[in-house]
Parts: structure tokens; sequence; C-alpha cells
């Protein structure tokens, strides 16, 4: 089991930056890949970036470019730094741990609350 806690969510005036902390517990050798999830009102929650145990990234193309997903193995951090942020990224934001099948990620743990990013232009 696994025990995922986001932090790091705010209100950010469009252009500004964040960034998002996601401190994990429990079995952490099972987290080979882990994400960032995002779900806005109304919408069904999407991947926004995923990082492996050994460092290979994905993005999604909305944030290529201005989102930077990291993670410190030794003391059980993954991150998010968010750039050039847009009203259109607010929603919630989520870690998880992720697999990979035929191309597509799927999240593989228990969602967390997540913390709440609002953009305001």
């Amino acid at each position: 089991q696994v025990q995922l806690v986001e932090s790091g969510g705010g209100l950010v005036q469009a252009g500004g930056s964040l960034r998002l902390s996601c401190a994990m517990s429990g079995n952490i050798a099972s987290i080979k890949t882990m994400g960032w999830y995002r779900q806005a009102p109304g919408k069904q929650r999407e991947l926004v970036a995923a990082i492996s145990s050994v460092g290979s990234t994905h993005y999604v193309d909305s944030v290529k470019g201005r989102f930077s997903i990291s993670r410190d193995n030794a003391n059980n951090t993954g991150f998010l730094q968010m750039n050039s942020l847009k009203p259109e990224d607010t929603a919630v934001y989520y870690c998880n741990s992720v697999r990979l099948y035929g191309g597509t990620y799927y999240p593989s743990g228990s969602w967390g609350q997540g913390t709440q990013v609002t953009v305001f232009s």
C-alpha cells in the first residue's frame, strides 16, 4: 500500500509559477513510474506528466515546455514545477503511481486529496 500526499497548490496570476510536491510513503518500491494528474471542474481527470524510476519523462502536449516533473528517490518525493501558468491549468492536481500499457499510462494506486491550483488572468 502506498500513501501519496500532494501539496503546493494555490492561487496564482497567469504567467506565474507553482511547485507541487508529492510525499510518498508505504511500499515505495512498488512505484516505478510516478505521474501527475489534474481534474478541472466538469472534465475528466487527465495525466499531465510522468517520470520513470530512471528519469524518463512524458508530458501531455498542453504543458510541454512549461511544466517539469522530477523526483527525489532518496526522500521519496515527487515534484511538478509549473511555469507560465494559464487559466486553463486551473484544476485539482493529484500524484499517483502509473503503469504503461500499450503506450498508454494508467493510474495504479489510490488517489489522495489532491492540491488545488487556481490561475487567474
